[in-house]
């Protein structure tokens, strides 16, 4: 199995931009569906963002969609979220979760294993 480890949260201004680092050990991080999801106090977590490095698919959430972008890094065996032109309402506790079986997935539910989270707070 993999353990996951999220790190690179942070607190920024508007307009900032963060990358948060996923570090996959146990496994390669190209062997799973790998994501990030987010929760803000007092709502459900939610979908972020999704790769598939097989044919190299990514997927967003319209809320993130041109802002952020999902990446990996093979040698360090890390997969990274770029977050640019951050937003007040991106303000969460971020974590990367990795899903085993095949085809991207938004839902929680499909992910299989999960990192500790990180805090990005985005102020105004």
């Amino acid at each position: 199995q993999v353990q996951l480890a999220e790190s690179g949260g942070g607190l920024v201004q508007a307009g900032d931009s963060l990358r948060l680092s996923c570090a996959a050990s146990g496994r390669s991080f190209r062997e799973y569906i790998m994501g990030w999801f987010r929760q803000a106090p007092g709502k459900e977590r939610e979908f972020v963002a999704a790769a598939s490095w097989g044919d190299s698919s990514t997927f967003y959430a319209d809320s993130v969609e041109g802002r952020f972008t999902i990446s990996g890094d093979n040698d360090k065996n890390t997969v990274y979220l770029q977050m640019d032109n951050l937003k007040p309402e991106d303000t969460a506790i971020y974590y990367c979760a990795a899903d085993e079986a095949w085809g991207l997935s938004t839902s929680m539910g499909a992910y299989d294993y999960w990192g500790q989270g990180t805090q990005v707070t985005v102020s105004s």
